[in-house]
């Protein structure tokens, strides 16, 4: 566990954006494109097809940084950058950046707060 001794902020956004590239390679995007073309803008399909592919794109970025290249390592990442992101706003937009890909975007009525 000796990477999270040098995990920081500045660490976190140099994964997140390896994490941009690595998903933005020739190869990557279009494995990626082809899911979301066969998942439409079905949540579930996203879920079984697009999701899937992302997260093992993160997993090999985070174990290159010494995060364990498994769920668990995932996991742990994913919960220091979700508390970072509180305080740090360019980590935030870096994540939310990942999250779009995988996640179509919601339509949500602000009058009333009501997803529609």
């Amino acid at each position: 566990m000796s990477y999270l001794n040098s995990f920081n902020n500045e660490s976190a956004k140099q994964i997140l954006m390896d994490i941009i590239r690595t998903v933005n390679q020739p190869e990557n995007s279009k494995k990626l494109s082809e899911a979301k073309a066969s998942a439409g803008k079905e949540m579930i399909l996203m879920m079984q097809h697009v999701f899937p592919l992302v997260m093992q794109l993160q997993l090999e970025v985070i174990k290159v940084h010494g995060f364990p290249g498994n769920r668990e390592g995932l996991v742990q990442f994913s919960q220091l950058i979700r508390e970072m992101e509180r305080d740090d706003m360019e980590i935030a937009r870096l994540r939310s950046q990942i999250r779009a890909i995988y996640l179509p975007p919601i339509a949500i009525n602000t009058t009333n707060d009501i997803l529609i």
